[in-house]
C-alpha cells in the first residue's frame, strides 16, 4: 500500500468513501491517465491554479479532455481577468507540484470552481496529491471537505 496523501488523509479523517487509483508516474496528459485508469475521460479531472488581477488566487477543477476558458473562470470568480500560476510558483502556494495537484490538501483554502459537468456524475476522479495516483468519489463527498461552486469553466 502506498502512502497517503494529504487529500487522502483528508477523506479518511472525515470517513468519507474513495478509491484511490494509481498509474505510471511518468504520465502527465490527462487523456491517456483516463485511458490508463480504464475512466470515461470526462470523470478524470485535473486542478489548475489560477491568480486574478486582483492576486487572489482561485482553483479550477476540470475535465482532462477539456481546456479552462480563462474568460469563464474570471466571470466565476468575479475577477477582471485570470492567469495561470507558473509551475514553479505551484509548490510553495499549494504544496503541490505539477502534474500532482489537487484541490484537497493545499496549504490554504483557496475559492474552488467545479466544472458544471461534474454535477451530473456519480463519482469524479482527480489527483490525490502526488503524481501516479488518483481518488475517485463523489462530487458530494469532495464538497463535504470542501466548499466549491459549479461553474461552466470550458
Amino acid at each position: 500500500m502506498e502512502a497517503k496523501t494529504n487529500a487522502m488523509r483528508l477523506l479518511d479523517k472525515h470517513k468519507l468513501p474513495y478509491t484511490a487509483l494509481s498509474y505510471s508516474a511518468e504520465e502527465t496528459r490527462g487523456e491517456e491517465v483516463a485511458r490508463l485508469l480504464g475512466l470515461d475521460p470526462a470523470t478524470v479531472f485535473k486542478t489548475l491554479v489560477t491568480a486574478g488581477a486582483s492576486r487572489a488566487h482561485y482553483v479550477f477543477v476540470i475535465p482532462v479532455c477539456r481546456e479552462l476558458d480563462l474568460k469563464k473562470a474570471a466571470a466565476a470568480a468575479g475577477e477582471k481577468s485570470v492567469a495561470m500560476v507558473k509551475s514553479k510558483e505551484l509548490l510553495p502556494l499549494t504544496g503541490y507540484v505539477h502534474g500532482g495537484c489537487s484541490p484537497l490538501g493545499m496549504k490554504k483554502t483557496f475559492p474552488t470552481f467545479l466544472d458544471a459537468s461534474a454535477a451530473g456524475q456519480e463519482a469524479i476522479s482527480f489527483s490525490a496529491g502526488r503524481r501516479g495516483l488518483q481518488v475517485r468519489t463523489s462530487p458530494a463527498a469532495l464538497a463535504a471537505l470542501l466548499p466549491y461552486t459549479f461553474a461552466d469553466l470550458t
